[in-house]
């Protein structure tokens, strides 16, 4: 019957590489914390508080940047967007389209037609308006009416005592 021991592999804890049984070397800070280093070279790197994700030789920079992993794991696949087309408030698609397929000729004609309907219809409410003044001027020699009293506003009664 044998009986099988597994080494310990430890684990450097600059560059990430395996120490092996009897190798590497131990340095434990004032906090307690334990740091093992595989070589004199991550341990000084180490204590120069250099950053191994900048280092090139470390599995951590390796990890970084992504190197080495290609083989096991194949690119996913990513879903392109599919574009649709949708009205908005206001304008169902077929406006849209309608709108978008007019020429610029008719596209400025239509602005000119809509331009001139609104200056008629201004012209109108401003006549409209005038003839209101001048009634309501024929009418309103016997009475002045304030805008507040139009509106009905609280009429202030004059005080009778005294």
């Amino acid at each position: 019957m044998y009986i099988t021991h597994q080494m310990k592999v430890e684990v450097d804890s600059f560059s990430g590489s395996k120490i092996y049984p009897g190798r590497g070397t131990l340095f434990v800070r004032g906090d307690s914390k334990v740091f093992r280093f595989q070589s004199s070279k991550s341990a000084s790197l180490f204590k120069q508080r250099k950053n191994p994700r900048k280092i090139a030789w470390t599995v951590l920079y390796r990890r970084h940047h992504k190197k080495g992993i290609s083989e096991e794991t194949s690119k996913r696949r990513t879903r392109k967007a599919v574009k649709h087309q949708r009205g908005i408030v206001g304008a169902s698609l077929e406006l849209i389209k309608e709108r978008r397929n007019l020429k610029a000729s008719d596209r400025k004609a239509a602005r000119e037609q809509r331009i001139a309907k609104d200056k008629e219809a201004k012209k109108e409410a401003k006549a409209s308006r005038k003839a209101e003044k001048a009634k309501s001027a024929a009418n309103g020699a016997q009475a002045r009416v304030s805008k507040q009293q139009q509106k009905g506003a609280f009429q202030k009664v004059q005080a009778t005592s005294r």
